[in-house]
């Protein structure tokens, strides 16, 4: 299976609850923070939430 790494790239300031406990989900605390996660239709439908806060790069 492939993998997704994921970026926080702007901040979280001024986002609403629903996002940040998405990010939280994810594991992005901090801006610059990357996480590797399993491609499936979870992890897709978050990033989908988060999309334009963070950068999503194939594995």
């Amino acid at each position: 299976m492939a993998n997704v790494k994921v970026t926080l790239i702007k901040s979280l300031i001024g986002c609403t609850p629903n996002q940040k406990a998405t990010a939280k989900s994810l594991g992005l605390t901090k801006i610059g923070k990357s996480v590797v996660h399993a491609d499936d239709k979870v992890i897709a439908g978050k990033v989908k939430v988060l999309a334009h806060l963070v950068k999503v790069e194939n594995i």
